[in-house]
């Protein structure tokens, strides 16, 4: 999996990936001088000046991988699948330096590239996250690696916020979903797990465009939590759990129905012995079997006479 950030500070980007607390390895740099982090750092600074316009020209990906892999990923081998996510992401012609930290039980490389090109262009952006997404299960699928089994695995309490916030989101989320039939009711079940709904309107309407959830002071989109939390997702999702209860309620009255006319039924073919009309209000069994006791004991009692 990639995580994909963007900023404006080279000297802060840098010196996190080449910090040595984290037993770092620089596996491999173009276009930019690595005698040192203040030469690397300068020569992302002077290319990015060639197109100023472009605000955030830090662009800075994390390639994670599983740890049942860590055999197979040598130091070339990461190199490797780093360049050809790159290329597939359309970051070529520019700086970059690919940095493999030491500091977790999973192999990862970080890579930090220049959003302003060797010509002074800038590196696309556009639906990135989504781009990345496709590109590291093909890439996972070429290399015959590890597939991960989704979000429920990710170990939260070693996470950094604001993801560490943002997948217990996603785990409240997940639940509540699936037990709430309304919005209403899913604003209430969050609330009570600290997490704030609100609503985005197509301008000045009350049509509703996407929704947003906040917690510990974080606001995500709902499809940056996980893509099946998008507002016309969940809100399908939640019509379909009330038809489905409506659907229920609907059905247990008809058995209830179709019960009550059997019982009706059953008592005329036995010719009335049993009084069945007012059995949803009157019906008592303990009385009912004291009745069948009692003409039991009669019949029994008359025997027969010479």
């Amino acid at each position: 999996m990639a995580k994909i950030v963007k900023g404006k500070n080279f000297k802060g980007v840098v010196n996190y990936v080449l910090d040595k607390t984290k037993q770092t390895e620089l596996l491999a740099a173009e276009g930019v001088r690595y005698k040192s982090k203040e030469s690397i750092i300068r020569s992302f600074i002077a290319q990015s000046g060639l197109n100023p316009k472009v605000s955030k020209a830090v662009g800075h990906i994390s390639l994670d991988f599983s740890a049942q892999d860590r055999d197979k990923l040598t130091n070339a081998k990461m190199v490797q699948i780093a360049n050809e996510y790159m290329t597939k992401m359309g970051i070529t012609n520019t700086q970059y330096i690919i940095g493999r930290h030491h500091d977790k039980e999973h192999p990862h490389i970080h890579i930090v590239f220049n959003r302003v090109d060797n010509n002074g262009k800038t590196i696309s952006d556009k639906n990135d996250r989504y781009r990345s997404e496709k590109i590291c299960k093909k890439l996972t699928e070429k290399h015959n690696l590890y597939f991960a089994q989704g979000k429920e695995n990710v170990k939260v309490h070693r996470l950094k916020e604001p993801d560490k916030t943002k997948y217990e989101i996603y785990d409240v989320l997940k639940a509540a979903i699936s037990k709430c039939k309304n919005w209403n009711e899913l604003k209430k079940e969050l609330q009570k797990q600290g997490i704030t709904t609100n609503f985005k309107y197509k301008g000045n309407t009350n049509e509703v465009q996407g929704v947003m959830f906040e917690k510990n002071g974080y606001k995500f989109n709902g499809s940056k939590i996980d893509r099946q939390f998008s507002y016309s997702k969940i809100d399908f999702q939640l019509k379909q759990n009330d038809k489905a209860q409506d659907f229920h309620i609907q059905q247990e009255h008809k058995h209830f129905q179709n019960h009550s006319s059997v019982l009706e039924n059953v008592g005329s073919a036995l010719g009335g012995l049993f009084n069945f009309q007012s059995l949803g209000t009157d019906y008592d069994p303990d009385e009912a079997e004291l009745l069948k006791q009692h003409k039991y004991k009669k019949k029994k009692k008359r025997g027969f006479r010479l």
